[in-house]
């Protein structure tokens, strides 16, 4: 059901010599592997590599790994990242290959996929184009569809579905994410995504909460905003995000076109999967433009992120006014950790969002009141597990405060106890902790969950099953864990046991559309209407 990690940023080895020149918005005459504002970041460059934290396994003593063995541990070829400070980017550099096994490094300007970060550069253009046209953010968006309609049920009676609601996962829409198709695959049109209908592979996208009432992160309702802008401005998405977000800010290595067009397939790189094997024909294909369609590079991400902050201080309205940019980054009760497009915790003090599509996982963050902020992309399903890691050393290396990093956390001592002593250490630790300190609220059915789908997008599927099974008998109320579990069984033909535990998955949470479609195709009855 979920597999979402928490955000981490991976580090690999430095592929290319030192390039040192003056940041422009010019395109380069060819790739490079790291340019620098001025010399002195090279010090900085230096202090965030050294600065990796150690592996601390319990019972050992403290490891130190270099960034190569970073990633070789996590199976990593590549990566970029793009430094920003004081509303200015400052340094960015290129680590690694742009494909597992090859040769051919990552660059400053290697392209990848954004995965939902494509999400708040897209309520950029909404926000913009709704004040440019005097729209309300706040009204029936299906005042504005023309194309294509929400149907309205019991839940929309009294509260409507806005362009505020969609933007901030409150709108009560479904559909939490896309897998994307593969590059042979149909792809379907957006009607056909928003309803359900093949040869779209997820289900209609509709409301089944009261809109306003709770977060729940919707990509379907952000494809909803998609066909909006388009109805609106009668123009391909593409094509409006190019106009008004993408050349204005001189996000010259960025595009929604989907899929990727010949001319710039070159420059992309290549999905990897948890194991290490790269996804074949190089990537997933999402159709599902405005929530998760965007190619790019850290630099052009860092472009983005400092519109949105320069708007927020008054420096900037190139794109929306600050009143609209404080509406953004505002912490609204409903939407808890996320503003209107860009994840805003309460009590912290930044703004950003993560990503993560078939073989890519991307972070951008930035400090709201100082202009500070990395951005970050690998083309890994194990990028983000080392976010945090080199987010950290970033943040040390340069002096910023206001960004707290937790390094050692259950999730990445079971993590690190598996991949470095086995699934049966892992599983053990686990259990004694969650012994130890059952009301410890970091020891999720989120970590063993994760690190089963990592095993069986391995083929472990053994090892894989012991964790899935220990989280369910360490986490029996969680419908997730069952759901998880039944995804398991059935890939070990064990259809009985996979049967059994999506009907105690449904039972717990009779929403999970998951549960109930998978019983269909098992040809089993849901016994939870």
């Amino acid at each position: 059901m979920s597999r979402l990690s928490s955000s981490r940023l991976a580090a690999v080895s430095l592929a290319g010599t030192l390039g040192l020149g003056l940041l422009t918005g010019a395109a380069p005459s060819k790739p490079q592997t790291q340019w620098l504002s001025r010399p002195a970041e090279a010090a900085h460059v230096a202090r965030v590599e050294e600065g990796l934290t150690l592996v601390l396994v319990p019972g050992e003593a403290p490891r130190h790994l270099t960034p190569t063995q970073w990633m070789e541990l996590y199976k990593v070829p590549g990566l970029s990242i793009a430094v920003f400070e004081k509303g200015k980017l400052v340094w960015a550099k290129a680590y690694g290959v742009k494909q597992a096994g090859g040769t051919e490094p990552v660059t400053v300007d290697t392209l990848f996929q954004a995965a939902s970060i494509s999400k708040p550069v897209t309520a950029l253009a909404a926000l913009h184009h709704a004040e440019k046209r005097r729209w309300s953010i706040d009204e029936d968006v299906n005042d504005k569809l023309v194309s294509w309609k929400l149907p309205d049920n019991d839940f929309t009676k009294e509260q409507k579905v806005t362009l505020r609601r969609l933007l901030s996962h409150t709108a009560g829409t479904t559909v939490h994410g896309f897998g994307g198709y593969a590059v042979t695959e149909p792809l379907p049109t957006t009607q056909q995504i928003l309803d359900g209908e093949k040869p779209a592979n997820t289900s209609a996208v509709r409301v089944d909460t009261v809109p306003g009432t709770l977060r729940r992160y919707s990509g379907g309702g952000t494809t909803i905003v998609q066909q909006l802008l388009v109805d609106q401005l009668k123009k391909p998405f593409p094509l409006i995000m190019k106009e008004t977000v993408l050349t204005p800010l001189g996000m010259k290595d960025s595009t929604y076109e989907q899929p990727l067009p010949a001319s710039l397939a070159s420059r992309a790189a290549s999905g990897t999967r948890a194991d290490g094997k790269s996804i074949e024909g190089g990537w997933h294909v999402y159709p599902e433009l405005a929530a998760a369609g965007l190619w790019t590079t850290p630099s052009d991400l860092a472009r983005a992120t400092l519109e949105m902050f320069k708007a927020h201080k008054g420096q900037s309205r190139r794109l929306v006014s600050q009143p609209m940019a404080k509406q953004m980054l505002a912490n609204d009760p409903a939407s808890g950790a996320i503003g209107v497009g860009f994840m805003r915790r309460p009590g912290q003090g930044w703004f950003g969002h993560d990503g993560g599509t078939q073989g890519y996982r991307a972070n951008v963050m930035a400090l709201t009141e100082s202009g500070d902020g990395v951005a970050i992309m690998t083309n890994s399903d194990n990028g983000a597990r080392l976010f945090e890691r080199i987010m950290a050393s970033v943040q040390a290396a340069h002096g910023w405060k206001g960004f707290d990093v937790e390094l050692e956390s259950p999730a990445t001592t079971t993590d690190l106890l598996m991949r470095l002593k086995g699934v049966d250490e892992a599983l053990a630790w686990f259990k004694a902790r969650k012994e130890e300190a059952p009301q410890d609220a970091q020891l999720t059915p989120a970590i063993l969950n994760d690190l089963g789908y990592a095993l069986m997008l391995e083929g472990r599927l053994s090892d894989a099953l012991k964790l899935l099974e220990a989280n369910v008998a360490l986490f029996p109320q969680d419908a997730n864990a069952h759901d998880s579990l039944g995804e398991g069984y059935v890939a070990a033909d064990r259809k009985d046991e996979g049967i059994a535990s999506y009907r105690k998955s449904l039972e717990l949470d009779p929403k999970n559309h998951n549960a109930r479609k998978m019983l269909e195709t098992l040809g089993a009855a849901a016994t939870t209407k």
